[in-house]
């Protein structure tokens, strides 16, 4: 996963990402709109191009005093439909949400 381009110099709400990835060895291109910037306490990024047939996911932070509790919501819909999602596409979003939690809390415990 790398980031190829931002069209602004610091977040926003209307900023598209371009990143390139790969899946199963196959490389992808993928662009995100940054649909809402609300920080601290939320933001939405939308596919605008990439491997699903739609892809919404809202990430928001709750305070919890010494701690901040991270949620993410995911809305997607992938070529095949339920069978393609269930065997495929499922485990791999599962498999990149388990990372990203083990990372957060490796680098938020440094």
């Amino acid at each position: 996963f790398r980031i190829l381009a931002c069209s602004t110099p610091k977040i926003e709400a209307g900023t598209l990402i371009d990143y390139h990835l790969r899946l199963h060895g196959v490389p992808l291109r993928w662009r995100s709109l940054i649909r809402v910037w609300a920080p601290p306490h939320r933001f939405v990024d939308e596919q605008v191009r990439g491997p699903y047939r739609s892809w919404n996911h809202e990430h928001s932070f709750e305070d919890l005093g010494e701690a901040t509790l991270v949620h993410d919501r995911v809305r997607y819909s992938v070529l095949g439909g339920s069978v393609i999602n269930r065997w495929l596409v499922r485990p791999d979003v599962e498999q990149i949400f388990d990372y990203r939690a083990r990372s957060l809390v490796r680098l938020l415990a440094a």
